[in-house]
């Protein structure tokens, strides 16, 4: 991979423009070979790597153990910044975040001390095989420990971390929230991940074979039971704003690509009677470059909305939040997820026509913008999406918790 060092890693920023700037600086850095690595789709350590030099693995650590301890709205911001160059790793970012706050959504004040502490000081970054939709994972009670068996798809990231999320179900039926050490015995990768977007996420399945984890290792759990406060169901809004977040982040990643490309290399149409000398000047290129970013200006403004909201009940007391809170927080979130998608596909289609013929060249890779935002917004129906927002608007109805919402 060409990362194109950057020499100011060693002194990590001080505040939040800072840090946008570094996202930035990374973007930079992964643009300069990003086709080529889309192509080779190898596992993407070295693009971890990267995020673990630039400080942006610890953005969300507490001061107190050498992290950044900056907001979710900068940490969605920086997920936004470097999808523009690379969506894949745009996502696991998001996903590392998402992860290392989850023991804050489930976790005991102990727990919470002790996992900050220990993936801050080491720089440690999270997989993740949580997947609602798989109920094949059964954890046994063993006493003072736990073993798991069963597989679970889309483990996103966890070949290239160091520690894995894992989501079972108990004999009771109750779910069981664990992380564990990525290399452990009896969590099996099985590297069969092959999408046409995405490439680079890792996100193929695993199998747990006797995998034993103590007690200890369940989120949440004290004495064997948890006690669910209206926190917890934050997870899940969390998670469709960083794909949000992703998605703006891809959308614009096509449009400043696709711009620099009209300005650089396109050609003007020459028989349609009012020909100009540069594409530039094309009515036609300007019509659409006009409407790209009225579309994707109008998606950020709401989208900075919705994170700034979130973000206060993400950094509130845990205790405070309210179901009502967290209902009105989930409407808005889906608008601007479901006006992303829809946008962002426009962009990432429509861009060949203000590039031309030649630009569909394999050797540049334009595609893959289309390609990774059309794979990953299909995480859940959008229509649901929609759904959840016309019966707010019309009945008033919030939407109601659930594994994607």
């Amino acid at each position: 991979m060409t990362t194109q060092a950057v020499t100011d890693f060693q002194v990590f920023p001080d505040n939040t423009q800072g840090w946008l700037e570094r996202a930035r600086q990374v973007a930079d850095a992964l643009a300069a070979d990003a086709t080529q690595r889309e192509r080779e789709a190898k596992p993407p350590h070295a693009e971890v790597q990267l995020l673990k030099d630039a400080g942006l693995v610890t953005l969300l650590g507490p001061n107190a153990h050498g992290g950044a301890g900056e907001r979710w709205s900068t940490a969605l911001r920086v997920c936004r910044e470097v999808s523009k160059a690379d969506g894949s790793i745009g996502q696991l970012l998001g996903y590392h975040y998402l992860w290392a706050w989850a023991v804050r959504f489930f976790g005991t004040e102990e727990q919470i001390a002790e996992q900050e502490a220990l993936y801050t000081r080491n720089c440690y970054f999270y997989g993740g095989a949580i997947n609602p939709r798989d109920k094949q994972v059964v954890v046994t009670d063993e006493g003072d420990t736990l073993r798991l068996n069963g597989r679970k798809s889309f483990a996103s990231g966890s070949v290239v971390s160091d520690l894995t999320c894992l989501l079972g179900t108990l004999d009771d039926g109750r779910p069981v929230f664990m992380i564990v050490d990525s290399k452990s015995a009896g969590l099996i990768y099985n590297y069969d991940w092959d999408n046409i977007g995405q490439r680079l996420t890792e996100s193929g399945s695993v199998t747990l074979a006797d995998l034993s984890v103590p007690w200890d290792a369940a989120i949440g759990y004290v004495d064997k039971q948890i006690n669910p406060m209206p926190y917890n169901s934050l997870s899940l809004l969390t998670l469709q704003l960083i794909m949000t977040n992703m998605y703006q982040g891809i959308a614009e990643g096509a449009m400043e690509t696709a711009a620099e490309y009209t300005r650089t290399t396109t050609r003007p149409w020459p028989y349609g009677g009012d020909d100009k000398e540069s594409a530039t000047d094309e009515w036609y290129i300007l019509e659409a470059y006009g409407d790209f970013r009225s579309k994707l200006w109008a998606t950020e403004a709401l989208i900075n909305h919705v994170d700034e909201e979130l973000s206060e009940l993400l950094h509130g007391p845990r205790e405070a939040v309210t179901f009502q809170q967290r209902g009105e927080a989930a409407v808005r979130i889906a608008a601007a997820k479901q006006r992303i998608i829809k946008e962002g596909l426009e962009v990432g289609t429509r861009m060949f026509d203000v590039m031309g013929a030649r630009a569909t060249a394999a050797r540049y890779g334009f595609d893959r913008f289309w390609r990774n935002l059309r794979t990953h917004s299909l995480h859940d129906p959008v229509a649901y999406k929609q759904r959840e927002v016309g019966r707010y608007a019309l009945l008033g109805e919030l939407p109601e918790p659930s594994f994607y919402t």
